[in-house]
């Protein structure tokens, strides 16, 4: 996906939680927001939960990984099911090439909903992009 700004730009809106409701589809709020150990809403080790559009299922999410501005990684656990999604940006001469790498597990459907989210993932960071290209 590109995103037509800087990677310094792209990292911070797409780490930053408080972002989330503006561009993920599934996201109605953050709540419970807690910096990492520097301070950062985005650094790892921050945690939140997402409320999302789908009654019940408020996943516990954690930074795992903040490397501004080329990776960032976060999971996010309810009941038994743990997803991993993985930013990795890449500077281009157009701004910047965010790769994706999205794992649900989950007893007998992790793979299946693995591939289900890939659409709506897409769709949400095309959003993103338009939303930070604008300011």
């Amino acid at each position: 996906m590109l995103f037509a700004v800087p990677p310094q730009r792209a990292f911070a809106y797409l780490a930053d939680p408080r972002n989330r409701p503006a561009w993920q589809s599934s996201l109605r709020r953050v709540e419970d927001l807690r910096p990492g150990p520097d301070g950062a809403p985005s650094g790892a080790g921050a945690t939140w939960t997402d409320v999302t559009a789908v009654p019940g299922v408020r996943p516990r999410m954690r930074t795992e990984r903040s490397e501004a501005p080329r990776h960032w990684a976060e999971v996010g656990t309810w009941g038994p099911v743990t997803a991993r999604l993985t930013l990795t940006l890449e500077p281009t001469e157009g701004g910047t090439l965010v790769h994706v790498d999205l794992a649900v597990r989950a007893p007998g459907v992790g793979r299946l909903l693995s591939t289900l989210a890939r659409r709506p993932v897409r769709a949400d960071l095309v959003r993103a992009a338009r939303l930070v290209a604008a300011g």
